[in-house]
């Protein structure tokens, strides 16, 4: 049911308290920093909304109704499809992947015409078409039509698509890598949860070899670590420290603190909950200073940019208009002489360009002349760049012209070729849903009945959402194998690897190679 909640601060940690009449009361840690989350809390912005929505009501009733509804105040900044519930791994953490024997356990893997349904669907969206599709799972490289399903994606025009994955198929079958890549999967959201065996034992073998396959086929990599605390938040410099090392493929890495699914009491929760704030300071005390707390900034910030490159052109443009407390990000440079990283914030004033965003974007929309405002911005962006402490190598300021100016993928791409973008996002679970994050949420799921809905009410309310909409286009495992003439287990994968590697390899944790990158990287 939905709940009353109050967020309140306590030892300088945000806290959510909500009272069931059956259970009691619930509280849950929030955000884990008080001086963090007031501010992030400044950048609070409403985005566009869905202006052609799926489901017309005339008051709120979230989230009740998702699909995307005329209350909904962002539109689809990264749509997921989900092309199977089939996964080769059982990770013990996982929300979702179809395991035989269990209760209510179904096949889920849409045609080919109910992926162009969906595609469709994501194109009509206004005032902005959805344009960047995930491909996700379970284990998208599991289907061996995923070229196809990736095509039907580039026929319906959407322009940026990257694909959720552990990597292992494009470890093992070059080829089934370069498939892809010439189908049109720009960007592998390659699973990533550490620099040793114990903290990755998924794919901590596979990675180097994705990666030979992704250099070799020109796709770009985005690390993507499900952190959880007590279990691997000791590595995120050293992850960090490895997307260094592959900085020719792997251009960000977005850590994602867990959601914590399933019935688990507080003590329990309190074991693995880590939050946002949490994760950077960590990533402080693990980078030695050189990645720092202030570094940080929420998503919406951008969202200045996104105002004047609007004003300028007069057309919907695309936003990042979640809420502060959703996620946050920085970038950071590598120093071509010294080869030490330099976060943005430390050779620019990011705080004063984005107020001058704002401004010029007030000023278009009040009359002024555009091209001769642009021309201004474009002039002043120097005036916020230190260059004596810029990285050598950068051009800032330039950067920022051209993606003003150019307004296109292309020009937004020079970031990642030139830095490493950091990434946190915090979805949610049933024990910290809030409506006001959810009602703001750009990450959105396109289901076969033709509806648009956000991620955590997708995966956090799976009885209302996930499950009861993909059940209805779904077959029974039984029926699956029968069909297939193969068993679901055998599609697991059985660490074929790891055989042979010797018992130093077999240890993994500090004797790997992936360990002693990782240490050896210059911080």
């Amino acid at each position: 049911m939905i709940l009353d909640a109050e967020v309140f601060e306590r030892d300088n940690q945000v806290f959510m308290s909500k009272v069931c009449p059956t259970h009691g009361e619930c509280e849950e840690l929030y955000f884990g920093s008080y001086e963090m989350y007031k501010k992030f809390s400044t950048y609070w912005m409403d985005g566009k909304g869905a202006h052609s929505p799926n489901v017309m009501i005339d008051k709120c009733s979230c989230p009740n109704n998702c699909g995307l509804c005329s209350n909904h105040l962002s539109h689809s900044g990264l749509a997921n499809m989900i092309v199977t519930n089939r996964c080769d791994l059982t990770c013990w953490y996982c929300f979702f992947y179809v395991k035989k024997g269990l209760e209510g356990a179904y096949m889920y893997e849409p045609d080919h015409t109910q992926v162009r349904g969906m595609m469709k669907t994501l194109r009509a969206e206004r005032p902005i078409p959805g344009n960047s599709m995930q491909i996700t799972g379970g284990e998208p490289m599991l289907r061996e039509d995923i070229a196809d399903v990736i095509k039907i994606m580039k026929e319906e025009g959407v322009d940026h698509i990257q694909m959720n994955t552990n990597g292992i198929r494009h470890a093992m079958d070059p080829e089934a890598a370069r498939e892809v890549r010439l189908a049109g999967c720009n960007n592998l959201y390659l699973s990533f949860d550490g620099v040793t065996a114990r903290t990755n034992p998924k794919n901590h073998w596979e990675i180097p070899y994705a990666l030979d396959s992704c250099r070799k086929t020109g796709t770009t990599v985005v690390f993507v670590p499900t952190v959880i605390k007590s279990i691997n938040d000791h590595e995120l410099g050293g992850i960090i420290r490895y997307a260094q090392k592959n900085m020719d493929v792997v251009h960000a890495v977005n850590f994602q603190p867990v959601s914590l699914t399933g019935r688990m009491g507080k003590t329990e929760r309190e074991k693995y909950r880590i939050t946002v704030p949490d994760c950077v300071q960590r990533i402080e005390e693990q980078t030695n200073g050189e990645v720092t707390v202030d570094d940080w900034f929420p998503v919406p910030s951008c969202m200045p940019l996104t105002n004047v490159i609007e004003a300028f052109s007069s057309k919907p443009k695309y936003e990042l208009s979640i809420h502060f407390a959703c996620g946050a990000g920085t970038y950071i440079f590598e120093d071509a002489d010294t080869k030490k990283f330099v976060p943005l914030t430390k050779f620019c004033d990011i705080q004063g360009m984005l107020e001058l965003f704002e401004d010029k974007a007030e000023e278009i929309r009040s009359g002024k002349n555009k091209y001769f405002t642009m021309l201004e911005v474009v002039r002043k962006l120097k005036g916020f760049v230190d260059t004596k402490k810029q990285p050598a190598g950068l051009d800032l300021a330039k950067m920022f012209g051209n993606i003003l100016m150019k307004r296109s993928f292309d020009s937004v791409g020079s970031w990642h070729v030139k830095g490493l973008f950091l990434g946190m996002m915090h979805f949610q679970d049933k024990y910290n849903e809030d409506l006001e994050r959810l009602q703001r949420c750009d990450i959105h799921y396109v289901t076969p009945d033709l509806r648009i809905v956000p991620f955590c009410a997708f995966n956090v309310i799976p009885e209302w959402y996930r499950d009861r909409i993909q059940k209805k286009y779904s077959i029974t495992v039984e029926e699956w194998e029968e069909r297939e003439g193969v068993k679901l287990e055998d599609g697991l994968y059985r660490g074929l690897m790891r055989r042979g590697a010797g018992d130093e390899l077999a240890a993994g944790c500090a004797k790997s190679q992936m360990f002693h990158d990782a240490s050896q990287a210059t911080m």
